[in-house]
């Protein structure tokens, strides 16, 4: 994509008026003027910015190389900052480690790699509240009642399961910790279309139950289709901002990006 940075994103609407989320507005995430990058010299986020309130499920789409999945890697410590900050609920997080992030309430759910394929899958369930073993029981009733086709098939090793049973497991396990923000890097891929479906419903599903969910998504019509806000990144920043559906229909990002990511890789 060569079309020139713009000045700053154009935010097309909040929250769909009358929905829970404009009710509350409670600040959860907040990403401001974020520069970031792998390499010293060198940023793939540029002033990247991005809220996400109670409640909300945030879509994040844009064409390959834009730095969708470097802001989720950021947020989650993963990535240095090197300009700007992140906020949870109002406490800088900037540059925390994972760790100290998942103590804080913070899930994230990788695109590659996402289970400890030797183990069980009840024991990569485990893993995810192997600081608090008092809870599993319970936890794990609650993750069972999400994916419930994962109940009977608990002691099977997790290297042994299909790709969309697999994202099924690690989103469970970043849900044993009873995370308030779940972070998810590209759910769909590399699913078969129905497979593709399954994981869009469970997203909706995880939402629904109460958890912040920010989704790095190749399949930005999906995406945008469940999400009540969404954000377009184009050369490191935040290009477009509005509801997923009013960005549907907003013909500069239909004429400029839905055109053209359906079958592109993530950065």
């Amino acid at each position: 994509m060569t079309n020139v940075k713009p000045e700053a994103a154009t935010e097309v609407s909040a929250a769909e008026p009358g929905s829970p989320v404009a009710e509350t507005r409670e600040l959860v995430v907040e990403a401001k003027n974020v520069t970031a990058g792998y390499l010293p010299g060198i940023n793939i986020l540029n002033e990247c910015s991005l809220t996400a309130y109670k409640g909300e499920l945030i879509g994040i789409i844009g064409p390959n190389g834009a730095g969708k999945s470097t802001l989720l890697k950021a947020i989650f410590g993963l990535v240095q900052v090197r300009g700007g900050e992140i906020n949870l609920y109002g406490e800088d997080i900037t540059n925390l480690k994972a760790n100290e992030l998942v103590s804080r309430g913070v899930g994230f759910v990788p695109q590659t790699e996402n289970v400890f394929p030797t183990l069980s899958i009840r024991e990569n369930l485990e893993m995810g509240l192997f600081q608090k073993p008092k809870e599993i029981d319970e936890r794990l009733a609650f993750v069972l009642g999400i994916f419930p086709e994962l109940e009977k098939r608990l002691k099977q090793r997790a290297g042994s399961l299909s790709g969309g049973e697999r994202q099924m497991v690690a989103m469970s396990r970043a849900l044993m910790m009873g995370p308030h923000v779940l972070l998810l890097d590209e759910p769909s891929a590399g699913l078969s279309p129905v497979r593709q479906d399954e994981a869009f419903l469970r997203v909706k599903e995880i939402n629904r139950a109460g958890v912040t969910t920010i989704m790095v998504e190749q399949n930005a019509q999906r995406c945008l289709e469940i999400a009540d806000r969404g954000y377009v990144l184009d050369q490191g920043t935040d290009a477009y901002t509005g509801t997923g559906r009013e960005l549907l229909g907003d013909p500069k990002v239909i004429s400029l990006y839905l055109g053209t990511l359906g079958d592109e890789d993530d950065d």
